[in-house]
């Protein structure tokens, strides 16, 4: 298979260096190549995000080739659009794996792509997937019954303590009744079931759950559905595009300007599409950052590289994403998806050096894994460290939507908050 040839260049690499890659010359005196693989929605109800999720995992490739290289050789983003289609995703994957080589997949966004990449590619092929963006908990279920032999992380925490945060956020706002309209998928589904025991426990009522299918031209049947029950709010989880038509056809009908929104509708896109006027009264929510010099240096990168502020989900996660596959190989000494899967928690988690983002990062963490030490890599998210399932933990920030339609944080919750509020859930 092709991607046996990349590991095979790289044991001969090994060997020729004497077991250590250090340093920028190698790489620039190198014209070996690695691929690294990203497999995200470019198109479809997720494109209003995908572009630049796709184009924070170049940034850390860019930074790692300016460090000096992956193993002593450039790495290649291999970047491929899913579609929206989990078939069209599990095509791409394998391509990526089959022919061209790659030993990592990043990606993908949708818990109902992510999972068929993982089992029929990722997993069969030996090959380590690191998913930014797909917080579904079955991911959990499957890891703790060895389905996905070690080879699965994801560096953002599961979908259950947004619906628990979302339901306390309700209360708070005095929310007796609300009404959920979620994509009909892996992501929506859990995220509704976990708002909904939350929200009932604390003696809210839900009044209807309604699922909707992707790409639909109208949601006018759902959003009636939904608007029979007469809530106090409306709990969207959706992604952009759908997202955007089924609340204006909500808001259009005379629905309540009481809106909950999920992570996935934090974009400027989904804003501009429903008119910033009409969301001053929302409340969202998202994976936040720690605060620290980590999470700067990537923000500081993202707005010199682009010119704006990293806001929008999957940014920060996308970039921790591939930069801890590319220093789990560099710790492996071999690009080879057993040896990176082995590698994950060794340059996470206490105990190492700490690693922040950015070329000068990368090059250090080249330099102390060459002279034999231990690195501790700090992202973009901040500290990360990985749970026997491949899942880490982490805060979430509430945010809206200004006047002028520039997204607003309105309060944050830290990973103590959090479990807290989860404690016995």
């Amino acid at each position: 298979m092709q991607k046996n040839i990349y590991s095979a260049l790289a044991a001969v690499t090994l060997a020729v260096t004497g077991g250590t890659f250090a340093g920028t010359a190698s790489a620039q005196s190198s014209d070996c190549t690695y691929p690294l693989g990203a497999v995200l929605s470019l198109s479809g109800s997720m494109a209003a995000i995908g572009g630049a999720i796709g184009d924070a995992g170049q940034l850390a490739v860019d930074q790692m080739n300016e460090a000096g290289g992956m193993l002593g050789c450039e790495v290649e983003y291999r970047l491929r659009d899913d579609q929206g289609q989990p078939n069209v995703g599990i095509d791409a994957a394998m391509s990526l794996v089959s022919i061209e080589g790659v030993e990592v997949l990043l990606g993908a966004i949708q818990s109902g792509i992510t999972m068929p990449v993982l089992t029929s590619v990722a997993v069969p092929e030996g090959v380590t997937q690191i998913s930014c963006c797909s917080t579904a908990p079955n991911f959990t279920e499957l890891a703790a019954s060895g389905d996905t032999q070690g080879y699965w992380f994801r560096t953002l925490p599961t979908v259950r303590p947004q619906g628990f945060v979302m339901a306390d956020i309700a209360r708070e706002r005095g929310y007796e009744s609300v009404a959920v309209i979620y994509v009909n998928s892996d992501y929506g589904v859990a995220m509704t079931e976990a708002f909904n025991d939350a929200f009932t426990a604390a003696g809210g009522t839900v009044t209807e759950m309604v699922p909707y299918n992707q790409e639909q031209a109208s949601y006018r049947a759902e959003v009636s559905t939904a608007l029979a029950t007469e809530p106090d709010a409306l709990f969207l989880v959706a992604f952009p595009a759908d997202g955007a038509t089924a609340l204006r056809e909500w808001l259009s009908f005379g629905g309540t300007q009481n809106i909950l929104l999920s992570n996935a509708l934090r974009a400027t896109e989904f804003i501009d599409a429903v008119g910033a006027e009409y969301l001053q009264n929302a409340a969202g929510i998202d994976n936040a950052q720690f605060d620290g010099p980590s999470v700067d240096a990537f923000n500081a990168a993202w707005e010199e590289r682009f010119g704006s502020a990293p806001e929008g989900p999957g940014l920060h996660t996308m970039y921790d994403a591939a930069a801890i596959a590319m220093l789990a190989a560099q710790k492996a000494g071999v690009y080879e998806g057993a040896a990176i899967r082995d590698a994950v928690r060794e340059v996470t988690g206490p105990g190492g050096e700490v690693i922040n983002p950015g070329p000068e990062g990368f090059a250090r963490a080249i330099e102390v894994l060459a002279e034999g030490g231990d690195i501790s890599y700090v992202g973009a998210t901040g500290p990360i460290e990985f749970d026997d399932y491949g899942d880490v933990s982490g805060p979430y920030l509430i945010w809206g939507v200004g006047e002028d339609g520039e997204l607003t944080q309105v309060d944050t919750w830290d990973v103590e908050r959090v479990n807290e509020l989860m404690q016995g859930q």
